[in-house]
């Protein structure tokens, strides 16, 4: 069930509807990421800008050019896991996109349901980040005292993440908020295993960039498979 409703959401990758929430989110994932080079850059050139000088050797060029490099090379290893929270929350905001495609193509008789609400999209998706945020600072720790399981630890702490959230807006859509939440907890172990599948390619550059909506078209399959929603004949 879990890797069908995967490979429908790959299937429907050349959709317009795709391509465009797509585009918009690598977008504004990597000003957002260049934004945040740019700050590290300028705040170790600002702190390393007295230590250009050593006594009795004067002017130390190379030091503030290595600072330079290192932060480059820090905030590009640090991308993998920023690439998660900003993507998936961009995405999330404009779920209702994907959601509709999704069902236009493999669920036609269903009602449509109206978009939404701006402020409640915008509410759930600024949880979303700092959940995201908070959750993988939190695993950096464990990253530092368990170096050989940091991959499966990003992958268990991100999927559980991802499958939560991504199923919960994909059932607001159809039953409401609290019904949502019934049925997250009644297929927890189906999330959190397509979450999974999800998060490994996370630790992919660029391929990481597409997680997000292939994510959103995923549990929306999902959703459906599993409360039984009829398909297009």
């Amino acid at each position: 069930m879990i890797l069908n409703a995967s490979f429908r959401a790959l299937g429907q990758l050349g959709d317009p509807r795709f391509r465009r929430v797509l585009g918009i989110g690598i977008l504004l994932t990597i000003v957002l990421l260049i934004a945040a080079t740019a700050c590290v850059l300028w705040f170790v050139g600002w702190l390393t800008g007295d230590m250009t000088s050593l006594p009795l050797i004067g002017e130390v060029t190379w030091l503030s050019d290595l600072f330079s490099w290192g932060s480059v090379l820090l905030m590009m290893i640090l991308s993998i896991f920023l690439m998660l929270p900003v993507a998936s929350a961009i995405t999330s905001f404009m779920l209702d996109d994907v959601a509709q495609a999704v069902e236009d193509k493999h669920y036609p008789n269903l009602p449509k349901v109206g978009r939404v609400p701006l402020s409640d999209a915008l509410r759930d998706t600024l949880n979303f980040l700092g959940l995201l945020i908070g959750a993988n600072l939190l695993a950096l720790v464990l990253y530092v005292i368990l170096p050989f399981a940091s991959i499966f630890i990003f992958w268990g702490v991100n999927g559980f993440l991802l499958g939560r959230e991504y199923f919960t807006l994909a059932a607001m859509r159809r039953v409401g908020r609290a019904e949502a939440k019934v049925l997250n907890k009644r297929h927890r172990a189906q999330e959190w295993l397509a979450g999974v599948l999800k998060a490994i390619p996370l630790s992919v550059p660029i391929l990481n960039l597409i997680v997000p909506i292939v994510g959103a078209a995923t549990f929306t399959n999902l959703y459906h498979m599993l409360v039984g929603t009829p398909e297009r004949s």
